[in-house]
């Protein structure tokens, strides 16, 4: 890379991760790569569902100037004392597995994209708090989709609910969430409270084509958990 577009892209990579810096207290490399714009926030979001094998494949420049950028991004945080720190990736599956960034799974590239630089002047306490929101297993997602007709990947059902696979659409019993009960969206207590009993829960979304995004529904709940959740509501009231 010749002198000028390094410099080009050393402005780049430090913009964007200041803007990451300044809004979170921390900022990692695929703030930085969707910053300067070679990484697409749907793909991120596609691969963090367990859509995509590898998040390497949807950067959109060549090998050679992701670690360009990467070495840029990593001297700017030395430079001004930030404190690295590895964070767990995992999918948005029941299965929870471990998000690759690499097509090959090269541990020094998956402890590159694994570490989170956090501001040197919090203290210890938050980043404790930040080290635990970053590390804290994502929710999972089901759809409630608007074609009643879709098929299950696996097994070739369907049914009210599916939730995203890399090889397409699964059916609840495949994914193993059909021992969940539906709560609709309403009751803003009694959903925090089914939350906090439940060991296992899944947030429920549909396409809303006049708003063009997804929207909750509700939850996809274990039984028991609502059941107790419900027999609080009642004594509190």
């Amino acid at each position: 890379m010749n002198p000028e577009n390094r410099r080009n892209l050393r402005e780049r990579v430090i913009k964007a991760a200041e803007a990451a810096l300044a809004a979170r207290n921390e900022v990692s490399p695929i703030d930085v790569l969707v910053g300067i714009g070679w990484l697409d926030p749907g793909a991120v979001n596609r691969w963090r569902q367990g859509q995509a094998d590898c998040l390497e494949g949807a950067v959109q420049t060549r090998p050679d100037r992701i670690a360009e950028a990467m070495n840029l991004f990593h001297s700017w945080a030395a430079d001004k004392g930030l404190v690295p720190r590895q964070t767990a990736y995992v999918a948005q599956q029941p299965r929870r597995q471990t998000l690759r960034f690499s097509a090959n799974g090269d541990p020094a590239i998956e402890t590159l994209y694994r570490t989170h630089w956090v501001s040197g002047e919090l203290s210890e306490r938050k980043r404790e708090r930040l080290a635990e929101k970053a590390n804290r297993a994502p929710e999972l997602v089901v759809i409630e989709p608007l074609n009643d007709e879709w098929k299950c990947h696996r097994c070739g059902g369907s049914g009210n609910f599916l939730i995203m696979e890399n090889p397409g659409p699964a059916c609840l019993r495949c994914a193993g969430l059909d021992d969940l009960e539906f709560l609709p969206a309403g009751d803003a207590l009694l959903t925090r409270r089914a939350k906090a009993k439940a060991g296992r829960y899944a947030v429920v979304v549909r396409f809303s084509h006049s708003r063009r995004r997804y929207e909750r529904q509700g939850l996809l709940i274990e039984p028991q958990a609502l059941a107790q959740a419900q027999r609080d509501v009642r004594r509190a009231q």
